[in-house]
């Protein structure tokens, strides 16, 4: 006898995750791209926190001589001097009180990662800037003063004001904003091929001597839907880059911006700069560059298209 056997229900395991366009939640891929610009974002306000100071002198001297000594260096180990930030699983949010931005990496309401008196010189009147450039202008002159200089001879006599408006227009990416400076420039396009622009030149300015470091910058990203304006990626390195800076920090910065404004499924920034705190003074060493590269998303993850990416600055 012949019988037909009715069909054999789909096992559960095989029934589809996704229905339609619907997506059941982020995949592990995103997932972990998104861990990625959080700690990232989050080492970025930790720079701006006051770090500590260390005073190696301050430790007593000791012999080791047996358990009383040991007992002693053990407590000298529960109150290490080190900044918490040292560590590498110390990269957290700052607190409310700092004057860091605790949300997402960019805020498009205002400015990008904004320093403590920042929104005071955005939000200043015509006089109250004249009021800062003066004030700036006799910090100069008293610079020249203990410098062994006359102010008042004719080569310096109006050098203080000068100086005093060049560092206003050096550090202008304070005042600046990422959405002014995208300005809708961002289009929606079926392209997911490297897109790069490199050679951007950098003018910047090291926070720790305030003397300038220059060089170029080059932006990579695989678009995902969404492309940018090509002279945008040159102004938001423009903006990260007329600051107080180190290069490290401006490398993320820009890598971050990007990926804030497009979500693309990779960014890749590499900058390579020469730093006159180097060149003019201490180790003096004119022919050395610094090399700094920071990559997210699938730029990171995937040998292959970051190794592409290289290869191409090369050409």
């Amino acid at each position: 006898m012949d019988s037909a056997l009715p069909p054999k229900p789909p096992s559960p395991s095989r029934l589809p995750i996704r229905s339609g366009l619907t997506k059941i939640g982020p995949s592990p891929r995103e997932a972990k791209h998104d861990r990625e610009r959080q700690r990232l974002h989050k080492s970025i306000l930790a720079e701006g926190q006051r770090r500590k100071t260390i005073h190696f002198d301050q430790r007593p001297k000791m012999r080791f001589s047996g358990t009383a000594d040991e007992e002693a260096l053990d407590s000298l180990d529960e109150e290490d001097p080190r900044d918490a930030r040292d560590d590498a699983g110390a990269l957290t949010p700052t607190s409310a009180g700092s004057h860091a931005q605790t949300g997402p990496a960019i805020d498009f309401d205002g400015l990008s990662w904004p320093s403590v008196g920042t929104r005071t010189r955005l939000e200043e009147t015509p006089e109250q800037k004249k009021m800062r450039l003066e004030k700036l202008s006799g910090a100069v002159r008293t610079m020249l003063e203990c410098l062994g200089e006359d102010p008042e001879r004719e080569g310096l006599h109006s050098t203080p004001m000068r100086y005093a408006k060049a560092m206003d227009f050096f550090t202008k990416g304070y005042e600046e904003n990422l959405r002014d400076i995208v300005n809708g420039a961002v289009f929606h396009e079926d392209h997911d091929e490297l897109v790069i622009v490199k050679d951007i030149d950098v003018f910047s300015l090291c926070e720790h001597h305030l003397v300038p470091f220059t060089g170029k910058m080059h932006i990579g990203y695989i678009p995902n839907q969404r492309v940018i304006g090509l002279s945008k990626l040159a102004r938001i390195a423009e903006m990260f880059s007329r600051r107080l800076q180190v290069q490290e920090r401006l490398t993320k910065q820009v890598a971050l911006a990007l990926s804030e404004v497009l979500k693309p499924q990779g960014v890749a920034v590499v900058m390579e700069s020469s730093h006159l705190c180097m060149v003019m003074r201490g180790v003096q060493k004119p022919g050395s560059s610094t090399i700094t590269s920071c990559m997210l998303g699938c730029m990171r993850s995937r040998d292959k298209t970051r190794a592409e990416f290289l290869d191409l600055l090369k050409r």
